[in-house]
């Protein structure tokens, strides 16, 4: 397995398709922006004309798109999928709606090929250094296969379940939870603020008490600042809400501090912030409660 087609070179995919070059695997660039064909084309990549042009004798083709809608977009509309030589294994790392997931691998295995459900956690931060979390559902002898690949990308790997959308659930879970803390983190900000109580001491104390959390060490600190650099925007919680509360109406399971949560990031992507970090969801309180 040498030949990989990535499609979708945003914040996190072009310096995953990096890593992979530099763990010897040749890489096919498939996206619309020009500069992230280039910037691959720089570490050593190709870029690929078209989707199909890109899948066309690929092992792999990786999917690290936006949504599950750009994903049918480059499997079936733009012919990903038939250029691809049955036996090939199409890999699916973004995150996406369980149920759309699992609609995507029946055509693509109806087609021939594998399908792999294998979304990835770490941020940017860990796509760069290659130490992302991934959680991969498929048959056995298929995990083996891309076992190579995976650790190219990521240090921690599991493999969950065999059945598509198990490892979106998996992502989904993580994402709900991620959400729900910093909206709480926030919550517990904005009160100590109402009254007056200096955050940075506030945050000292709660990160060495039982009340601590990685989100809170993490996102606390850019809470404190007026205008923090973006490590993952307000509007990709919007989204990755959205998609745990869609997974929650297919289950049929009751998620009501997850809705709440959502409700607050998209009060604050409203307002016209939703390109700032996720930590700025605390603007929602401050307007709520009539702060700062």
């Amino acid at each position: 397995m040498k030949e990989i087609a990535f499609a979708g070179l945003g914040a996190m995919g072009l310096p995953m398709a990096r890593n992979l070059l530099a763990g010897g695997f040749a890489v096919r660039g498939i996206d619309l922006n020009t500069q992230a064909l280039a910037a691959l084309e720089a570490a050593g990549g190709r870029r690929a004309a078209s989707a199909a042009d890109g899948a066309r004798g690929a092992d792999v083709l990786v999917l690290m798109v936006v949504n599950a809608a750009q994903a049918e977009q480059v499997l079936f509309a733009d012919g990903g999928l038939e250029a691809l030589e049955p036996g090939a294994v199409v890999c699916l790392m973004a995150t996406c709606p369980p149920g759309a997931v699992a609609r995507i691998a029946q055509r693509v295995t109806a087609a021939g090929c594998q399908f792999v459900d294998a979304p990835v956690s770490g941020g940017t931060a860990g796509a760069i250094a290659g130490s992302l979390t991934i959680m991969a559902a498929c048959d056995g002898a298929t995990f083996e296969r891309m076992r190579p690949l995976f650790y190219a990308l990521g240090e921690r790997i599991f493999r969950v379940g065999d059945q598509p959308g198990q490892g979106a659930t998996v992502k989904t879970v993580n994402q709900l939870l991620c959400g729900v803390h910093i909206a709480v983190v926030a919550e517990a900000f904005a009160l100590a603020a109402k009254v007056g109580v200096d955050l940075q001491v506030l945050l000292e104390i709660m990160g060495g008490s039982a009340a601590s959390s990685w989100m809170l060490k993490d996102r606390g600190p850019r809470m404190l600042q007026d205008d923090p650099q973006v490590s993952s925007a307000v509007d990709i919680f919007v989204k990755d809400l959205g998609i745990v509360l869609e997974a929650g109406r297919e289950a049929q399971a009751a998620l009501p501090i997850a809705a709440v949560a959502h409700q607050l990031f998209l009060a604050t992507s409203g307002r016209g912030e939703g390109r700032a970090d996720d930590s700025q969801v605390i603007r929602s309180y401050y307007a709520l409660n009539g702060t700062k």
